[in-house]
């Protein structure tokens, strides 16, 4: 197996443009970015899946993701909007298995199109939410 590059990134063996490190986590900036800004937030600590993250490596994910976007608001750089987005699993678009969140910046007429093929969705019948609640309910145990 070759060496993960956010790993590499995340100990700073790897060329990246640093906005934030501590003891937990680093923000860069995606070296493709969809928008001017668009930043990831990575864990330092290995891990493929949201799944095998642990709270104590996840929670600092979600704030560093909120102070990214609070500071791409403040930035001057454009920003009307922000998306942020994590793709868990291939089938998701993940492409680097190192769990990130992306933090984009988003402005009117920019490239990224988040849409539902078909146009939205029709609301699904009660009775079919309620199932689908009841074996989350059943599995949100096993799961942490």
């Amino acid at each position: 197996m070759t060496e993960c590059i956010f790993c590499a990134i995340a100990r700073g063996d790897a060329e990246r443009s640093l906005v934030h490190e501590d003891d937990a986590l680093v923000v860069i900036m995606d070296l493709q970015p969809v928008n001017p800004g668009h930043a990831l937030v990575l864990p330092k600590k290995h891990a493929t899946f949201l799944a095998d993250l642990d709270d104590e490596t996840a929670a600092p994910l979600f704030v560093a993701a909120l102070r990214t976007a609070a500071a791409l608001r403040s930035s001057g750089m454009r920003c009307e909007g922000v998306n942020l987005f994590v793709a868990d699993g291939e089938v998701a678009g993940q492409d680097v298995f190192h769990v990130h969140m992306h933090v984009i910046p988003r402005f009117a007429g920019d490239p990224l199109r988040v849409e539902r093929e078909g146009g939205p969705a029709e609301p699904s019948p009660r009775a079919e939410l309620n199932s689908a609640a009841e074996r989350l309910r059943n599995a949100w145990g096993a799961a942490g």
